[in-house]
């Protein structure tokens, strides 16, 4: 269970770090919109709005996962069974969370869809559109990514007996 539990959490360390990237990436280019003054300048406001999300959600992954791991391992050797009890409850409720995350993902990217084809002679809103759809595009893959890493783990720790 050792290393399933540390693959699982190195999995979400990386995704942390891409998803502070992501985030970095996303003021970056709205810098870089603003400065250059595009016609889709207004891609800024979801582009930034939204970047806030990975960056603050990717940062608290980040620096609490090594003392998470640290916690769980030493539970996991003194107190198997409550560290399978409460490790199953609470990959239930992350697995929970993705279904939340993946609704607001696909509603954002729904609407920017909407908004392209209802906006499109207005070039502001056209790129607010333009600027969802890429944010709530790249937050849903890494979602996806990350909701499969987790029913992985979920996985191994059903199948995890621990001996007495």
């Amino acid at each position: 269970m050792t290393q399933h539990l540390l693959t699982y959490f190195s999995g979400e360390k990386i995704s942390a770090a891409v998803f502070i990237l992501i985030g970095g990436g996303a003021l970056g280019f709205s810098s870089y919109l603003w400065k250059t003054n595009s016609p889709y300048k207004s891609m800024i406001y979801p582009l930034a709005i939204i970047a806030l999300i990975p960056i603050v959600v990717g940062a608290t992954v980040f620096f609490r996962t090594d003392s998470q791991v640290a916690g769980l391992l030493q539970q996991l050797n003194t107190h198997p069974m409550d560290f399978r009890a409460e490790e199953l409850a609470r990959m239930k409720n992350v697995l929970d969370s993705f279904a939340l995350y993946k609704s607001g993902e696909i509603l954002l990217l729904s609407a920017g869809i909407f908004m392209t084809f209802y906006f499109r002679q207005n070039m502001r809103l056209y790129s607010v559109a333009v600027g969802l759809i890429v944010q709530a595009a790249i937050l849903l893959i890494a979602d996806l990514i990350a909701e499969h890493r987790a029913d992985v783990y979920l996985g191994r720790l059903l199948e995890f007996v621990p001996e007495l």
